[in-house]
């Protein structure tokens, strides 16, 4: 029995192993061309340094959006039955299935309808501007929100709403007092991943947005760029940025999950 459990480790950690070997393969493959100083140099770049903010911002936006509709979406779809909610339901995980340059174009070809034309009346322009990169992460990574919330709320049990609600809290008092305050580490995780996807998009920024260098370029975009002029050192301090900010949002979120002691 002892022999065989130890064949079963064995065959469940090598593949972990195996992994684990990869990964490090791909992010130490990026010191055979980085240089502390030629860091630094390319972070000097007005374009560079533009890029970051761009992504910074733009995310910070897209993904407080995002949160913002997706709780209240995903509550209902936890809490409460309508007519066509398994519908609906489905239809909002279209984002999640649909490559992200298919999602580029259907918010371009949305901007000729009559809707689209009667907002770029009013001056709201998306095509290549800033709102247009907001706009692109956003409709990549709000389904992503809505589906870790729903999960989220899921996982608290109505009972305790329910007592609330016999003690005379409102169904909006129960929503603010009990649940958020339940489902506060949920919404923080939905809000760190979120944020860091957003930070992260690439196919529906460039359909939507483009890739003007000081104005739409963002992180994953310049990186492109960079790669298409074969500007390796360029595209090193952009990836590096990138792996910095994805290592700092997995230790942010497993700081949020872990259990309490």
């Amino acid at each position: 029995m002892k022999q065989w459990d130890a064949a079963f480790k064995f065959a469940v950690l090598l593949p972990l192993a195996v992994l684990t070997g990869y990964f490090l393969l791909l992010v130490g493959s990026q010191s055979a061309f980085f240089s502390f100083f030629g860091f630094i140099e390319q972070l000097s770049r007005a374009d560079i340094r533009s890029a970051i903010a761009l992504s910074l911002i733009a995310a910070t936006v897209s993904s407080a959006v995002a949160v913002g509709i997706a709780i209240p979406s995903a509550y209902a779809l936890a809490r409460i039955d309508f007519p066509g909610k398994r519908l609906i339901d489905t239809f909002i995980d279209l984002p999640m299935v649909l490559t992200p340059i298919a999602l580029g174009t259907l918010i371009l070809m949305s901007w000729n309808t009559a809707i689209g034309r009667m907002l770029a009346g009013f001056g709201l322009t998306i095509p290549f501007t800033l709102a247009g990169v907001i706009l692109a992460q956003f409709t990549v990574v709000v389904a992503i929100s809505v589906r870790m919330l729903k999960a989220t709320f899921e996982q608290i049990n109505p009972r305790q709403e329910q007592v609330a609600r016999l003690l005379g809290c409102s169904a909006f008092g129960s929503f603010i007092h009990v649940t958020l305050p339940l489902a506060r580490r949920g919404i923080l995780a939905a809000i760190i991943l979120t944020w860091a996807r957003a930070v992260g998009e690439f196919g529906a920024t460039v359909m939507v947005a483009g890739t003007a260098r000081g104005q739409t370029a963002t992180l994953p975009s310049s990186i492109y760029l960079a790669m298409s002029m074969a500007d390796l050192p360029q595209a090193v301090t952009l990836v590096v940025i990138l792996i910095g900010i994805a290592l700092l949002v997995l230790f942010g979120v497993r700081m949020v999950l872990e259990p309490q002691t």
